[in-house]
């Protein structure tokens, strides 16, 4: 009898340390800074009046950006530069069908390298694929230039960390052209929730759902095929958690914790490849749909998904939870709140409305008009005009360029590259281990708590 009693305490024994171990965090290193250097929250350098810029990648993104540059007042494209001569001549043609001088060109492997040491280059704009974002960030930040890097704006930790410890060190500005942020809906609901309209923000959504079969083949020498096949995660998940951190503050009054990721088996791109070229892939890592739950320092959580290959309708998810009222974007636009928090005229002639259901179109337009965000107020019918998914390519340049002219502070600084990036190298660690929870760094080591919300310079 008392065999067996030690016998079952054992065996509990074990099994709660099984249980325990599971449960554990998979932790990960965040190296000291060197001494000497300082965080660049809020980071203001010198204006620059007239912003010289030189753009690195002249595909699908890159020469949408050499268009939509040529409409923002003093700025000036001096550099451009691809691996194919083709692509710098046709970004060339641009600037003169907009009565631009002709920039200086370089082409081939290792072409970028003579770029960023170039003496009249404030700014190195990189578009090319996501393999080089990092290196070409880093070396143009060393040569003393600012830097705008496409999405993700790393793919490893230690790249995360390379770009991070760069920019304290050089104090030079590296933002992640982050378009979704500035999406009209999105920027408006973030103006809603920063004046309280939802009450406190719990929950956030996003994802990137977008079929890529129609454009698997413009990706040059198949470069994002590959590292989906090589790598297994959420690859691409900035334009999702972009907008969910700027409404939950991280790193401006709370910061990430933590993850966990599941993911489901790959079929949808092993069968393209095949019905392509008639290989069989046995051994592609990343999953048709990827799932990922992040907690944060003060109790909320987010939600991210990734999937590039199901028959679905297109979709970033956007979606905000607050203690009263909530957003949403997809699949269907529209704000839910009660009466009595729309307050004023709102309230007065439209009573009915109830959080258990979205508000009328007429309410929404005048939500959406009366907390229009105030960085678009002057800008909206322009970048209207010259597009960009709808304007908000165009918003995303302009407040950059905006505020490296005055001097101030940029709307996205290299800590909201780090974060949204992040999830990359991190959902990676936890799918390859049963999904198990894996530590989110805090890559402004302790200075998320100097401030208290997201601020946009005027």
């Amino acid at each position: 009898m008392k065999s067996s009693i030690l016998k079952f305490l054992l065996i509990a024994f074990l099994l709660l340390k099984i249980c325990d171990s599971s449960a554990q965090i998979i932790k990960t290193k965040t190296p000291k800074r060197d001494k000497g250097q300082t965080d660049v929250l809020r980071l203001a350098t010198p204006a620059i009046p007239v912003v010289h810029v030189a753009i690195i990648g002249l595909g699908m993104r890159g020469t949408g950006a050499v268009e939509r540059i040529t409409h923002i007042p003093g700025v000036e494209i001096v550099a451009l530069c691809d691996m194919l001569e083709d692509r710098t001549t046709a970004a060339n043609d641009t600037l003169v069908k907009h009565g631009k001088p002709k920039a200086e060109v370089f082409f081939g492997e290792d072409s970028w390298k003579k770029v960023t040491t170039l003496k009249n280059v404030d700014l190195v704009y990189i578009v090319t694929d996501w393999k080089h974002h990092a290196n070409i960030a880093v070396q143009a930040m060393k040569d003393g230039k600012h830097v705008a890097v496409e999405v993700p704006g790393a793919l490893t930790m230690q790249e995360i960390w390379d770009v991070i410890d760069t920019s304290e060190k050089t104090r030079k500005h590296c933002m992640m052209l982050e378009n979704c942020v500035y999406d009209f809906f999105e920027l408006t609901t973030l103006n809603m929730a920063q004046q309280g309209l939802f009450g406190e923000i719990l929950h956030a959504e996003g994802s990137y759902i977008h079929g890529l079969q129609p454009y698997w083949g413009q990706y040059w020498n198949n470069w994002r095929m590959d590292y989906n096949r090589k790598h297994r995660g959420d690859i691409y998940p900035t334009h999702g958690m972009g907008p969910a951190c700027l409404a939950l503050n991280i790193h401006r009054g709370d910061k990430m914790n933590f993850l966990v990721s599941m993911d489901t088996k790959a079929v949808g791109n092993p069968a393209f490849i095949k019905e392509k070229t008639g290989e069989v892939v046995t051994d592609f890592r990343n999953g048709d749909h990827t799932m990922t739950m992040i907690r944060t320092e003060k109790g909320k959580t987010i939600q991210i998904q990734h999937d590039v290959t199901s028959p679905r309708p297109y979709s970033r998810m956007y979606q905000l939870t607050g203690t009263k009222g909530f957003a949403n974007k997809y699949p269907v636009e529209g704000y839910a709140i009660d009466a009595k928090e729309a307050g004023g005229e709102i309230s007065k002639n439209y009573q009915n409305l109830n959080a258990e259901e979205f508000v009328s179109e007429d309410v929404k337009k005048i939500l959406m008009e009366k907390y229009k965000n105030p960085i678009v107020k002057d800008i909206e019918e322009m970048a209207k005009k010259v597009g960009g998914h709808g304007g908000m390519d165009f918003i995303m340049d302009y407040r950059m360029f905006h505020c490296l002219q005055q001097g101030l502070p940029l709307d996205m600084d290299v800590y909201d590259l780090a974060e949204w990036s992040c999830l990359s190298p991190l959902t990676e660690i936890s799918l390859d281990n049963n999904s198990a929870p894996v530590e989110i760094p805090d890559f402004t080591r302790g200075g998320w708590q100097k401030l208290n919300t997201v601020e946009f310079s005027k």
